[in-house]
């Protein structure tokens, strides 16, 4: 039976957002996770980022070391908590395609509550800059996709997974849907992209996508 989800399901998802920052290390990435979101990331310069974070850019290049450093470690903080609320959502459940459901209602819930983290992932995540690093592959990021490898291949050996279908593929087939359709409704809400279609629904063509790559009876008696 196809699980349907609802806004309360997203409301109770904890935010687990960092408190408000304390230490100079934690108020540099704060305001450069504002500004990377509301300038862009190419048009924020450190010297700003230090001079509103009330420091020197001199501490800035010794916390973080660059620019690029320092967007990379909001990704990482950002993609640690987004595990730890992943983690929370599937830990007390059994059957693996429900934990793939709850990790997909985690993640969108989250980013909803972190619009700053949401922005710099649907539009600074994947980009190459000049440096030639990809800064979506940090270490937080590649915790949050061993995690759902672990995932499928326990769906791979239950026999639940299609054979025919490596659960890597399966993984990027599902994790590049969520981000395809997070993105174009965060383009139609400040662009009028044509992507009319609600939270639940992006987690509703996510559950049937997952669908797709399963052996249903064998699901099924698993269930019963």
């Amino acid at each position: 039976m196809q699980r349907v989800y609802t806004s309360r399901m997203l409301d109770h998802v904890d935010s687990g957002l960092a408190p408000p920052p304390t230490s100079t290390h934690q108020r540099i990435l704060r305001v450069a996770k504002e500004l990377f979101a509301n300038r862009g990331y190419e048009h924020t310069s450190t010297s700003a980022i230090a001079r509103t974070a009330g420091t020197s850019e001199s501490q800035l290049m010794k916390h973080f070391g660059s620019k690029s450093g320092l967007l990379e470690a909001i990704f990482t903080e950002g993609w640690s908590a987004i595990t730890v609320q992943a983690r929370t959502a599937s830990e007390a459940l059994e059957n693996p395609v429900s934990k793939l459901e709850a990790i997909a209602a985690a993640v969108v819930g989250h980013l909803e509550r972190d619009p700053e983290m949401k922005v710099l992932y649907l539009l600074e995540g994947r980009r190459i800059r000049r440096e030639g690093q990809m800064v979506a592959l940090t270490d937080g990021f590649m915790i949050f996709v061993r995690l759902l490898d672990s995932i499928l291949d326990d769906c791979q050996s239950r026999g639940f997974l299609d054979p025919e279908i490596p659960a890597h593929a399966a993984r990027s087939a599902l994790m590049g849907l969520l981000e395809g359709m997070l993105r174009d409704r965060f383009l139609a809400e400040r662009l009028g992209f044509p992507a009319h279609f609600s939270l639940d629904k992006i987690l509703e063509v996510h559950t049937v996508a997952m669908h797709t790559f399963l052996r249903q009876q064998t699901v099924e008696a698993h269930k019963a």
